[in-house]
C-alpha cells in the first residue's frame, strides 16, 4: 500500500463511482486523478468538493486556461528522443497511439485539476475577488476508460522500486504519494526505466523546481480569474474536509505543477520522435 489514502476506481461503491463517472465526463478526460482518489477516501468530502468546481471545470473558460497552464512550464534542453528509443524502450509503433493518448489525457488532467482545485484553495483560504461569470462549453465526447491503473504492491519488485525512485524525485511525493502518471506507464517498464536519462536535465532539483514554479504561477493566475462562488460548495463543509486543506495546498503548489512539466515533456517528446 502507498499510506496515502485514496479508493481506487476498481473498489469505488455506486455514490463514488457516480462521481468518478461524472468528473471524466465534464472534464472530458478518462483520468481520475489521485487528488480526487484522496477525496473519495475523505467522508463526503468528494462530493463537497466536486460540487464546488463542477461549474468551472464545464466551462469554456477552464478549457482555455489549461491550454495556457500546459503552455506556462519552463522546460530545461532535453535529449533527442527518436523512434529507435522509443522502441528500445518497448514502446511500438501500435502501442504508440495508446501512449500519446495516455499523456495527452495526463495533461489535460493535471492542468484542468490544478486551476478548479486552486480556485478552490483559493475561496477556501477567503481570497477575495469577484465570482466568475462562466460559459458553459460544449460537453465533451464520451471519453474511452482507460486500463485500471496497477497496485504499486502488485507490480514487478524491481519495477515498484523504479517507481517509487522516480516519485521520490518531487518535492511534495512524500508520505506515500505515488504520482499515478508513473504507475500508468507500467505497461510500458522500458518508459520508466528510461526516464531518469530522458528527462535528466527537468528532474535537476533546480529545473523543477523552476518548472514547478512557472506552472503554479500560471495556475494561480487562471485560478484567480474564475473563483467559485462563495461557499465554497453546496451545503455545509463535511467533517472531512478539515483533512483536506493542507493536501489542497500540498498538491496545487507542488505535486500537481511539478506533474505537469514531466508530463508535457514526455507528451512532447513523443510526438516529435
Amino acid at each position: 500500500m502507498t499510506g496515502f489514502p485514496e479508493i481506487l476506481p476498481a473498489d469505488a461503491g455506486p455514490d463514488i463511482a457516480a462521481l468518478y463517472a461524472d468528473i471524466q465526463a465534464v472534464s472530458g478526460v478518462p483520468v481520475v486523478n489521485l487528488i480526487w482518489r484522496h477525496m473519495a477516501a475523505l467522508p463526503g468530502v468528494l462530493a463537497w468538493a466536486w460540487g464546488a468546481v463542477r461549474p468551472l471545470v464545464a466551462s469554456t473558460e477552464l478549457r482555455v486556461a489549461r491550454e495556457r497552464v500546459a503552455r506556462a512550464a519552463t522546460l530545461p534542453g532535453l535529449p533527442a528522443t527518436g523512434p529507435a528509443a522509443w522502441a528500445a524502450a518497448g514502446v511500438s509503433a501500435s502501442s504508440r497511439p495508446q501512449l500519446a493518448a495516455l499523456l495527452d489525457d495526463y495533461v489535460r488532467g493535471n492542468c484542468t485539476n490544478i486551476v478548479a482545485l486552486t480556485a478552490l484553495r483559493l475561496r477556501l483560504e477567503g481570497h477575495g475577488g469577484p465570482v466568475a461569470i462562466l460559459t458553459p462549453a460544449p460537453a465533451p465526447p464520451p471519453v474511452p476508460p482507460l486500463p485500471p491503473l496497477p497496485r504499486i504492491e502488485a507490480l514487478d519488485p524491481a519495477l515498484a522500486r523504479a517507481v517509487r525512485a522516480l516519485a521520490a524525485r518531487h518535492e511534495g511525493a512524500g508520505g506515500g504519494v505515488i504520482p499515478s502518471i508513473y504507475l500508468a506507464l507500467a505497461p510500458w517498464p522500458g518508459v520508466i526505466a528510461a526516464l531518469p536519462a530522458w528527462l535528466g536535465p527537468l528532474y535537476a532539483p533546480e529545473a523543477l523546481r523552476a518548472a514547478r514554479t512557472s506552472t503554479q504561477r500560471a495556475a494561480e493566475e487562471a485560478a484567480a480569474a474564475l473563483l467559485p462562488a462563495p461557499g465554497p460548495a453546496p451545503g455545509p463543509a463535511p467533517a472531512g474536509a478539515a483533512a483536506l486543506r493542507p493536501t489542497l495546498d500540498r498538491f496545487t503548489r507542488l505535486v500537481i505543477p511539478d506533474l505537469i512539466p514531466v508530463c508535457v515533456a514526455l507528451r512532447d517528446a513523443l510526438g516529435t520522435a
